[in-house]
């Protein structure tokens, strides 16, 4: 994209070197309108590409372990329900928010943990009541096309088609980088448990995912400087690309640090 932008600046030169500065304008006027049609065409292929990304990530199922069959897949024992997961995001963090995209990514993040909490019997009020907040504040008309807000970490192709409609894309993608990096995050405080139900489609869904956001937040990160930052902390997780159950909790563990330095710069 430089590279033609670059290509264009040097032919206007050439031209007003060779006919003066009678026909400058002009010519300028025209290198102006070839470039803003090579960046529309560009951008055309970029945005094809990403809906193209965003069809195939609503079609992977989520882990069993936040899915709303979850406690019908995953069974924690009365014991282990008795030791509480000390590692979910507080929902008082959501008072720190001040920008959009961060108020985006907490309430993914959020809506996450309530469903680690409800499988642990935990209390939930909090969380319903700070994700009710968000969603208001967030104002995004939408959330309308959700039948539950509190599942919005999901981000279905419904839910990708509406935020296309009202301008909001690209906090589509904040949303999905903030509930993948905190599913990872939660998936290794308790493999063996979280993961119990795994076979190697799961596993390798759950990679695909990371590939494909990935994929769009690097495409979206020279038009969206909110996005830059979030594409940085979320690159080292490339390295999870398992196919099979066996490689996928050794990547998760190996990559345990590069996930919790993703989830801190995600959720601050």
């Amino acid at each position: 994209m430089k590279k033609l932008t670059i290509l264009a600046v040097a032919f206007t030169a050439i031209i007003f070197a060779a006919c003066g500065g009678k026909k400058s304008a002009n010519n300028a006027a025209e290198a102006d309108s070839l470039k803003s049609f090579e960046q529309q065409q560009i951008e055309a292929s970029i945005k094809m590409h990403i809906d193209s990304i965003a069809s195939e990530i609503g079609k992977l199922k989520q882990p069993a372990f936040v899915r709303e069959d979850a406690n019908g897949t995953i069974s924690l024992t009365k014991e282990e329900k008795q030791v509480k997961p000390n590692y979910l995001i507080s929902p008082s963090v959501a008072e720190e928010a001040t920008t959009l995209a961060e108020k985006y990514r907490i309430l993914s993040a959020l809506s996450v943990d309530k469903k680690i909490a409800s499988l642990y019997e935990m209390p939930t009020e909090d969380y319903d009541k700070t994700i009710t907040k968000l969603v208001a504040d967030i104002n995004d008309p939408s959330f309308k096309a959700i039948e539950n807000a509190q599942t919005i970490f999901e981000t279905t192709q419904t839910l990708y088609d509406e935020m296309e409609k009202n301008g909001r894309i690209n906090y589509f993608w904040q949303l999905a980088s903030a509930a993948l990096v905190e599913e990872l995050y939660i998936a290794n405080q308790n493999a063996d448990k979280f993961l119990s139900t795994f076979d190697d489609e799961a596993a390798s869904n759950v990679t695909f995912r990371i590939i494909l956001v990935l994929d769009a937040i690097n495409r979206l990160a020279e038009y969206d400087p909110e996005i830059k930052p979030i594409a940085d902390a979320v690159a080292p997780l490339e390295v999870l690309n398992a196919t099979t159950v066996d490689e996928f909790k050794k990547q998760l563990a190996e990559a345990k640090d590069n996930i919790a330095a993703a989830r801190s710069a995600l959720v601050k």
